[in-house]
């Protein structure tokens, strides 16, 4: 460690549209914001190639083009931004305590507020030619990018809520949606099992695994293979969703912020109060039902706002 520890009055872990806006917001508050990025600076969201429905872009942008004008923006303000990782917490349980955060297992900070930023992890399969194809066919929201594959056939990957969801999204913008699901089941829920069923542009296929994503730059489609005969198919499209959930990036918390099953911050109320006074959290790490860049800004906003009324509390 560090001999002299550094004091901050706003201290924000992660970055991504949550982040940067909480820098924004925190910065015009005269809160002198520090923000360590991650490892991913600017989230999830350098990733995507494309972004066509973020407020403020009519021509649309790509993802780290976007990252690096809400960053831009944040420093504009006095934002001091840092590249690092969160690697311990020790925070305090009192009001107008202080919360100590490790930075890289070296630096330790000593911070008035926290807002935690550090987004959820989308799981893929692990493919070599997914990875290769992110970006050119390869997604995991239909609601980011579905309307690149407009009168095109996709393929959705999943078995869950979130995988029928996304497949009847899709079918009212692609001409085919195939569900790959790899048991004889689906887990959805019995309403989102019958949506799919319904829908005539929705074909489902069981038992059934992706082998291999097929295309060079872009995606042409997937080879399957049934999981009990170990017959191979080749399925044409141009999109391909992988929707068997998100991870949410809060391992660092465990035991010491409140958390659902899955391993999001639980918030309280409308708020982006954790159970601590003084840390915050906004974004991905707390939101796994809408996971958009814009609602994610919105959240960063509150924690900023929360942030700044929580110091005025103490003065």
């Amino acid at each position: 460690m560090s001999d002299t520890i550094e004091k901050i009055k706003c201290l924000i872990v992660g970055s991504g549209p949550a982040g940067y806006t909480a820098a924004i917001y925190a910065a015009r508050a005269d809160m002198k914001p520090v923000m360590y990025t991650g490892l991913q600076m600017g989230g999830q969201l350098t990733t995507t190639t494309e972004v066509d429905n973020f407020p403020g872009y009519p021509n649309g942008t790509d993802g780290t083009a976007m990252m690096e004008d809400l960053k831009n923006q944040a420093e504009r303000f006095g934002t001091e931004v840092r590249f690092g990782m969160a690697t311990a917490v020790n925070f305090s349980k009192e009001i107008g305590g202080v919360h100590r955060v490790t930075i890289d297992g070296v630096t330790e900070l000593e911070a008035e507020t926290v807002i935690i930023s550090t987004g959820a992890t989308a799981r893929y399969l692990g493919l070599e030619s997914e990875e290769r194809l992110k970006g050119g066919g390869v997604s995991a929201c239909a609601t980011c990018d579905g309307f690149f594959y407009k009168g095109q056939d996709v393929i959705v990957v999943g078995a869950g809520d979130t995988a029928a969801e996304e497949a009847t999204y899709l079918s009212n913008i692609c001409s085919k949606v195939t569900m790959l699901v790899r048991k004889d089941y689906m887990r959805a829920s019995k309403a989102m099992q019958h949506r799919v069923s319904k829908t005539e542009n929705i074909s489902v296929l069981y038992n059934t695994e992706i082998d291999e994503v097929l295309g060079d730059s872009v995606v042409v489609g997937v080879r399957a293979v049934n999981n009990q005969t170990q017959e191979k198919i080749e399925i044409p499209a141009t999109g391909l969703f992988i929707a068997i959930g998100h991870t949410p990036n809060t391992t660092l918390f465990k035991d010491v912020l409140d958390m659902d099953e899955a391993g999001y911050l639980i918030t309280k109320g409308k708020s982006t109060k954790t159970n601590l006074p003084g840390v915050f959290a906004a974004g991905d790490v707390q939101d796994k039902e809408y996971r958009q860049a814009v609602t994610a800004a919105g959240t960063g906003c509150m924690a900023a706002l929360d942030a700044e009324r929580y110091l005025g509390t103490l003065e």
